[in-house]
């Protein structure tokens, strides 16, 4: 049924007379005949009892199930959002502890986020001998499961997760020295396969995706500290030489910036410390130098902040045995670095985690030659660092790896030798979560 309301004030109008348009039928605010309800204006001799107008707006009666639309429309958008919620969080419920240490105690190992939330643990060092088995973390479970072994055992090599899914392990170091070797290893089979070897034995090198799915594998050490670079093309299972960089590091840093290049900062030349920094461009294939750090450091961090800029933390100065506490911001806009703010605790070969909130998670590593368990967080929006809660076991040269679920694993490293442990740190809570006995 029909009601009207006064164009002029609102009011509303009960049914008068109208002329059906249809048949003519003079009927009330609805035509008995046919069932027409009037347009606007249709209704006349029916002045508004408030202001007297006769000028009227059709408007419908409220509708019985306009109140079961409502609910529904409610219980739809608690839905979207408990989705997007999930989407925010990788879409897993991953349970609050871990299960049991890992298989093999390792530091100096390899942490690889796979493409279906599981991490790949690689390699390292265990009663000073390298290592060439391999383990995966399963979050899901919380437990840590062998998967197959490397062809070689190695150390200070690197692990990067290409565009199909595999992972590159590239170098390192064993009992017999530097390795030009590379293998890949499948998720779907759990398994390592020989590729072609790299142009150069290294350890202590960097490794980079590029936008375009080739690596980019940088310095290191082989018969000295080395300024020869290469680039794995995974269609073509080859290395083939690139650069080379303008001064010969490792210990340094690499940074794939938001507009393809890749940062390479400071690191040590034969023992020197180096404050120096430089670019790749993939497009050219060479690199050219940019600002220089405020700060010489080696073994420090590099992480790449939502906004484009570069947050470097920590390191140490071989010359004089000295651990850093300074912290400094890359602008690869304006190419300079510019102090921020500085940790609370000097720290080197510690691990730098990008939390989803944008914060940055600094974590454990050695203090002048002092094991840490101290943790930090760094604050973008402030420049400012904080304490968060402590990990129950000091350690240097672990590993970090951010979950799908948003939280932290830190695995293995070296407290006076090497650890089979293993936590969780969760950015809600700011508490590290060990292995559940």
């Amino acid at each position: 049924m029909a009601a009207y309301e006064c164009e002029a004030c609102g009011a509303r109008i009960p049914d008068g007379a109208i002329v059906c348009q249809i048949c003519g039928h003079l009927a009330g605010a609805r035509c008995n005949e046919c069932g027409w309800v009037g347009p606007r204006k249709a209704l006349f001799n029916t002045p508004c009892p408030s202001c007297g107008s006769r000028t009227h707006i059709p408007k419908p009666e409220p509708s019985p199930w306009l109140g079961f639309l409502k609910v529904f429309v409610v219980v739809i958008v608690i839905v979207l959002v408990a989705e997007v919620g999930a989407a925010l969080t990788g879409g897993y419920h991953y349970p609050a502890t871990i299960e049991g240490p890992m298989t093999v105690a390792r530091s100096g190992q390899t942490a690889t986020l796979l493409s279906d939330g599981r991490v790949l643990i690689a390699g390292g060092t265990s009663a000073s001998s390298s290592l060439a088995s391999a383990e995966v973390y399963d979050p899901k479970a919380g437990t840590f499961s062998a998967t197959g072994s490397m062809a070689d055992a190695r150390t200070h090599h690197t692990a990067t997760l290409l565009s199909d899914g595999r992972v590159l392990i590239a170098g390192g170091k064993n009992d017999s020295g530097p390795l030009a070797s590379a293998e890949l290893y499948d998720p779907n089979a759990r398994s390592f396969t020989p590729t072609r070897p790299m142009a150069t034995a290294r350890f202590d090198q960097t490794a980079t995706l590029l936008s375009d799915g080739r690596v980019l594998i940088a310095g290191g050490q082989g018969d000295g500290s080395l300024a020869s670079a290469e680039l794995y093309d995974p269609t073509t299972g080859t290395f083939k030489a690139t650069g080379p960089l303008i001064a010969a590091r490792d210990g340094h840093t690499a940074t794939l910036l938001s507009d393809g290049r890749v940062l390479l900062a400071g690191g040590q030349e034969n023992v020197v410390d180096l404050a120096t920094a430089e670019l790749f461009d993939p497009t050219t294939g060479t690199f050219s130098a940019t600002g220089s750090m405020i700060t010489a450091r080696t073994n420090h961090t590099a992480t790449l902040l939502p906004d484009g800029h570069v947050l470097i933390a920590g390191g140490g100065q071989a010359s004089f045995g000295s651990s850093q506490a300074t912290a400094e911001l890359y602008d690869p806009k304006a190419g300079t670095f510019s102090p921020t703010g500085s940790m609370a605790t000097a720290r080197e070969n510690h691990t730098a985690t990008l939390l989803s909130d944008g914060r940055v998670l600094i974590a454990g590593g050695e203090g002048n030659a002092v094991d840490l368990a101290t943790a930090e967080l760094f604050d973008p929006t402030t420049g400012t660092f904080s304490s968060t809660g402590s990990m129950p076991i000091a350690c240097d040269s672990h590993t970090a790896t951010r979950l799908a679920d948003g939280r932290v694993l830190i695995a293995g490293g070296r407290a006076g030798e090497s650890l089979p442990t293993a936590e969780l740190y969760d950015p809600k809570t700011g508490t590290f979560n060990a292995i559940n006995k």
